[in-house]
């Protein structure tokens, strides 16, 4: 391939490249295109399911399984099931704040409290073993043989704390993402307000318009779309909406939302005041990095253009010398 290549003039080289590279700008044009794709399905999906257990609730009142929630239950989780059901992990495990936060990290459902509980307690285990393991393949432990189940009592606590630090995480990174684009949703949803559309139909176009720059707020506000078409007290699904999301942006417009409906505000008006706010928030976080942005660049400059700079000014010199 080498000799193929040396041979080859570089008018001809160039070509090739160019061809190689433009190939290589369809795929990656094409993949992500596909992805994209993918990922509008799969809110799609996650919208049509929660909005088909909404209408459950509300046809069947609990008396039977939906059709989407009536699937054969996978191994694992009824193995869960039995392992959180037999240890009564429930009373302990699954308070009010752990299942919110389950929602901000985007995991939802009874099978992912479920796993969660379950993976904590296994996790004691699994760690405390693998950190006995660990310290007997040393070769000169320089501790006390107790010292070894402190080690193993420390790898049982990181195991036990090991899913709620992951789940924490996945819920920041969910937040940043939405806290980005929410001054632009809200700005849309404003449009859609202002041009006629009820807050359900509002949500819903925000939902389509903003699938592709933030899948996360995306399905947030699809499922909130569902919920009020559902449920019979609108405050709830604003509520239910914080919950999930867990942002004082997010709290701030459900309680706009459920203000104006209470005391007959014209919804337009209270999201003009609210999207000018959050806009003005934005500017002023902008505003506050750009001033921390020369105390920054002093490190850096130091260390990487001073040398420089000094070796361009004085090299000269010292090569005459």
């Amino acid at each position: 391939m080498m000799t193929f290549l040396a041979r080859m003039d570089i008018a001809t080289l160039v070509i090739v490249m160019i061809i190689v590279c433009g190939l290589l700008a369809v795929m990656v044009y094409v993949l992500s295109v596909a992805m994209q794709g993918k990922r509008s399905k799969r809110i799609k999906a996650v919208i049509k399911q929660h909005r088909g257990d909404m209408s459950a609730l509300q046809m069947e009142g609990l008396q039977r399984e939906s059709s989407i929630r009536g699937r054969r239950k996978q191994t694992h989780v009824e193995l869960a099931q039995k392992f959180v059901s037999s240890l009564n992990l429930q009373k302990f495990l699954a308070g009010n704040e752990v299942k919110e936060k389950l929602a901000q990290a985007g995991l939802r459902g009874r099978a992912s409290l479920t796993i969660y509980m379950a993976s904590r307690v296994l996790l004691i285990g699994v760690g405390a073993i693998a950190t006995i393991v660990g310290v007997g393949l040393m070769n000169d432990f320089p501790y006390p043989d107790f010292v070894r189940f402190l080690f193993a009592a420390g790898g049982g606590v990181v195991g036990f704390y090991l899913p709620k630090i992951i789940v924490t995480n996945m819920a920041q990174k969910r937040q940043e993402e939405m806290v980005d684009v929410f001054p632009d949703a809200l700005d849309l949803l404003l449009i859609c307000v202002e041009s006629g559309l009820g807050i359900e139909a509002a949500f819903a176009r925000v939902t389509e318009e903003i699938m592709e720059s933030s899948p996360t707020l995306a399905q947030e506000l699809g499922l909130t779309s569902a919920e009020l078409a559902y449920l019979g007290d609108r405050k709830i699904a604003y509520e239910n909406f914080t919950k999930r999301t867990g942002l004082e942006v997010v709290k701030a417009l459900s309680t706009t939302l459920i203000q104006s409906e209470q005391y007959g505000t014209p919804v337009a008006i209270a999201l003009k005041v609210l999207a000018q706010e959050k806009r003005d928030e934005r500017m002023s976080a902008a505003e506050r990095k750009a001033a921390a942005l020369p105390a920054k660049l002093t490190v850096p400059m130091i260390i990487f253009f001073l040398p420089v700079l000094f070796v361009v000014v004085i090299g000269p010199a010292a090569m005459s010398f």
